[in-house]
């Protein structure tokens, strides 16, 4: 795992979006793995520019979101779906065939999640994931005590997820409580993981996620385990890690980064 601490918010969500730009230009036929929420909607924002004002080419690419929430059809402006069109597919020249989400709304949930599963396999698996991270420590909706070597599967919702993605419903208590989502081992098999997060709210989850024991308490301490993972954080998120000066320090002097000073 490597830890790169931008100062601002701007920077972290800049700095995500010039990488993942570099990995489209290398790969046209790149396959992305997403993730929704607010830290997010800046980084869609930026890529919507790359591509506007850069020419930057989704033509060719594949995606795969993380998860979905159970019971939500596609046009629900609860799902990820709807998110996912809104602030990303319908703003560049993707072809939306090849924008792939597990199915909420299927009638057979389990046969949902192996077909999902296999979709990932049939395109040589997924090059780049993009992660957040959830206040209870989870990557997707992959809660305390989820299996690290998990698959993509129903999950039900911790009461502490429930209470911070309710607000975001017209009605929270029409929140669902259930999602389908990528699994930590479905996660870990990604050639690359990029995990943002900013705000001093997620600094003590940041720090345990980043240097605590691996712990399928917390899933996102199985990204000490990826052989190419990075954690990008603003000053704020980063702010209760132990070694900042070191993490700081590979920014500004290991070769990968210093294109993007």
């Amino acid at each position: 795992m490597e830890v790169i601490i931008r100062d601002t918010r701007e920077q972290a969500v800049q700095l995500v979006a010039d990488v993942m730009e570099q990995a489209i230009r290398r790969k046209p036929r790149i396959v992305l793995g997403l993730a929704t929420g607010r830290t997010m909607e800046s980084l869609y924002d930026k890529l919507v520019e790359k591509h506007e004002s850069l020419g930057l080419d989704f033509s060719q690419v594949t995606t795969f979101n993380l998860d979905e929430y159970v019971g939500l059809t596609a046009d629900d402006p609860n799902s990820y779906r709807y998110y996912m069109d809104k602030h990303l597919f319908s703003r560049i020249n993707i072809d939306r065939l090849n924008t792939l989400l597990p199915d909420g709304a299927a009638g057979d949930l389990d046969a949902e999640c192996r077909y999902y599963e296999e979709l990932i396999g049939s395109v040589g698996g997924i090059d780049l994931q993009l992660l957040g991270l959830g206040q209870t420590g989870h990557i997707g909706f992959n809660e305390p005590l989820s299996a690290m070597f998990s698959r993509t599967r129903p999950k039900a919702l911790s009461p502490k997820t429930v209470e911070q993605n309710a607000p975001l419903f017209p009605d929270p208590e029409q929140m669902p409580r259930r999602a389908l989502t990528m699994g930590v081992g479905t996660i870990l098999d990604a050639r690359r993981c990029m995990m943002l997060v900013t705000g001093k709210q997620k600094a003590e989850v940041v720090a345990k996620a980043v240097e605590g024991p691996v712990t399928s308490m917390l899933s996102a301490t199985a990204l000490q385990l990826h052989p190419r993972c990075t954690v990008v954080v603003d000053a704020e998120a980063g702010s209760k890690l132990e070694n900042q000066e070191y993490y700081r320090w590979i920014f500004e002097h290991e070769p990968e980064w210093l294109a993007y000073q």
